[in-house]
């Protein structure tokens, strides 16, 4: 579905954001993006869309050049910014001027995804709340029915019981023929949602796993102490003990803490994939 192979790019002209940066992702899934402020997770998603231009390397989407911007792939992608700006219009006009973009549009999706977020279509965009103005183009974005939807940081401005509503209307609105990307920090808000994990940093995709891979090579843990016996892949102190992550030598399963997985391929890249080829 997407094949980014060794693609460099960067803002300035002697300065990459990617090197030789390379990705697939494929339908029936629904991808997390990773990375510290700046690892260029929203750009790589502007690449994906289209939206910017890489310096070399080659951007496929649905086996078209997304530099060509050719109209029967942008009628598959939906991209659902973090930052934006709306017209002054209702949501009704919004509508009828932006469905028409996308052939699979479907309305019967529309109004059950704007019931469940209790938003009315005379309503004016501009006089929404930022947490409204999020849950009216989630629901656009979900209902293009896109084979694409690239989403950065779409749980940013929602309270905690939209959080739940996002997660489950995923869930429930997605067919095996999408895919999903959603570059996001809020680890916990989608923790029970993403699958595989993808961590991008200096440049470069550094990790890139299933639930069912980490779960079986990896093992998240609380330890009292840190003993020279031990060798954990990382820990960190805090109240009671350590959080640490260790190779799972003995198969037991153990709940995944996405955020010491973030930290802990930052921090131990070499050592956590090496695990996995282990």
């Amino acid at each position: 579905m997407v094949t980014l192979q060794n693609i460099d790019f960067g803002y300035k002209k002697r300065q990459l954001l990617f090197d030789q940066l390379n990705l697939e992702l494929e339908p029936g899934r629904i991808y997390g993006l990773l990375g510290r402020n700046g690892a260029g997770k929203t750009t790589l998603l502007k690449i994906i869309a289209g939206l910017v231009f890489h310096r070399s390397g080659e951007s496929l989407v649905f086996g078209y050049d997304t530099r060509k911007r050719l109209p029967a792939c942008l009628e598959d992608i939906c991209l659902i910014p973090e930052e934006y700006q709306v017209p002054a219009i209702t949501l009704k006009r919004y509508i009828s001027l932006n469905a028409p973009f996308y052939q699979k549009f479907d309305h019967e999706k529309l109004a059950w995804l704007l019931s469940e977020f209790q938003l009315e279509r005379g309503s004016k965009l501009n006089q929404l709340s930022y947490g409204q103005k999020k849950k009216f183009l989630l629901a656009f974005g979900l209902s293009t029915c896109a084979r694409l939807l690239l989403m950065d940081e779409p749980t940013n401005g929602l309270d905690i019981p939209s959080k739940s509503q996002f997660r489950r209307v995923i869930a429930a609105s997605l067919s095996a023929e999408q895919s999903v990307l959603i570059s996001t920090h809020q680890v916990r808000d989608l923790e029970a949602l993403i699958d595989p994990i993808m961590i991008i940093d200096e440049g470069k995709i550094i990790f890139n796993k299933g639930l069912q891979e980490i779960s079986e090579a990896l093992s998240f843990e609380t330890l009292t102490e840190i003993r020279e016996n031990m060798q954990p892949l990382y820990h960190e102190e805090g109240l009671g003990g350590y959080a640490a992550i260790t190779p799972n030598i003995q198969g037991k399963q153990t709940r995944l803490d996405m955020e010491l997985l973030f930290n802990g391929v930052i921090a131990n890249t070499k050592g956590i994939n090496n695990t996995f080829k282990a």
